[in-house]
């Protein structure tokens, strides 16, 4: 089993957490797009039927979703994008 890891924020956590956090952002971001398409289809389809301000409302809600999905879904990823660099490299090489 790999060793902790010390991610930028200084906590240590085991080097497997990445992939298991990645797969869960990634659910969380599947699920709030699901919800967010079940919410337009539902609104447009048969709740304006019925009542149009909620039709509206529930409109409005599933515009939300996407702009929080992506926040969620990207959280964290800054971390996971750092390339390990050797104690010789230098910034100011081209």
């Amino acid at each position: 089993m790999p060793g902790p890891t010390t991610d930028p924020g200084g906590t240590s956590r085991p080097a497997y957490g990445r992939g298991v956090e990645r797969a869960r952002r990634r659910r969380a971001y599947s699920w709030l797009m699901g919800t967010c398409i079940v919410l337009i289809l539902l609104a447009w389809n048969l709740v304006r039927l019925w009542s149009v301000p909620a039709a509206v409302v529930m409109s409005v809600v599933a515009a939300v979703i996407p702009p929080v999905a992506a926040i969620v879904a990207n959280r964290g990823s800054m971390a996971e994008s750092d390339l390990p660099r050797n104690a010789d490299q230098v910034d100011d090489e081209p």
